[in-house]
């Protein structure tokens, strides 16, 4: 990916500068330091997102950015775009997060202000969802859809849950229940559910602190969905932490001291939320420890599950 990387930074004006890769999970993600700070240079998966969807996706993190919340700001190349495919690879330049992320999804959560932690997360992500309905995107914003039909449609966004090969017989019909109920409950409360520009992905590794600020990143997955699907996202990774109850009731209320929301149905979206990663994980059993994450996966929807359908 070396001559990639020197070929995107020629394209922002970076041209010598050094350059080391950070992360490499769906994207790959170099830090760069330029002559006014380091930036990173994102290389995306191959065949994951459309140069359309990618370039809605910096329009939306540049008027998230402008609207006051600290996510990274889409930087523009040379000749004034955001993105650039190079050899094949799309490739965008965004700016700098200093900071940590808030954790790991399978480790404890070790943080000292537990509560005012999730207080700040709701309250941020109730910004987002604000700052978002107030803009008017362009007329060929392209992002995908957390909605119905992709969470339990015939080809949902990360795949069919209840058709994952690895499941037993027993939770493949489980899951074709939640499936079928769900979509019940979803076609009869449609109407009544906050809908609207969502993150979709704010777990741990994607909520990142700096000080007292707190910072949303990795906007990759984000698109038009149900606003409890971010809160359920939120809350899923942290289920097994003692504390949850008080996590989970710190975030609430930061949310709700921006903005109302009906969180009558935010079980319904926790069991959809863990069922996706069911289906995420199909395209990706090739990937080291992919067997027993799965297992992890499915242990969870199960659980959730039964207590719906209950």
């Amino acid at each position: 990916m070396s001559a990639i990387v020197e070929k995107a930074l020629g394209l922002w004006g970076l041209d010598g500068a050094d350059w080391q890769l950070i992360a490499a999970r769906e994207n790959q993600v170099f830090r760069v330091e330029s002559r006014t700070g380091p930036v990173a240079v994102r290389l995306h998966r191959v065949d994951y997102r459309s140069d359309a969807e990618l370039r809605s996706e910096l329009q939306w993190m540049a008027a998230v950015a402008a609207g006051g919340l600290h996510v990274p700001e889409p930087v523009r190349a040379i000749d004034g775009s955001f993105l650039h495919v190079v050899d094949g690879v799309q490739v965008d330049v965004l700016g700098w997060m200093a900071g940590r992320p808030v954790g790991a999804t399978t480790q404890p959560l070790d943080v000292a202000d537990r509560t005012g932690l999730f207080h700040g997360i709701g309250r941020e992500m109730a910004r987002l969802h604000q700052v978002s309905d107030a803009w008017t995107p362009p007329p060929d914003f392209t992002r995908c859809h957390w909605d119905r039909d992709g969470l339990v449609g015939d080809a949902p966004v990360w795949g069919r849950f209840w058709d994952n090969p690895a499941l037993s017989q027993d939770d493949r019909a489980l899951f074709t229940r939640l499936r079928t109920q769900a979509d019940a409950d979803l076609a009869s409360q449609s109407a009544s559910l906050d809908f609207g520009l969502i993150h979709a992905d704010l777990v741990r590794e994607n909520l990142m602190i700096d000080g007292a600020r707190i910072q949303l990143i990795d906007f990759d997955d984000g698109g038009y969905g149900y606003r409890q699907f971010d809160i359920a996202t939120t809350l899923l990774k942290n289920m097994r932490e003692p504390d949850y109850a008080d996590l989970r009731a710190a975030l609430i209320d930061g949310y709700l001291s921006v903005r109302a929301i009906d969180l009558t149905t935010l079980d319904l979206f926790l069991v959809l939320r863990a069922a996706t990663y069911v289906g995420w994980i199909i395209t990706r059993m090739d990937v080291d420890g992919a067997p027993e994450r799965c297992a992890r996966y499915a242990a969870l929807t199960r659980q959730l599950a039964q207590n719906y359908l209950a």
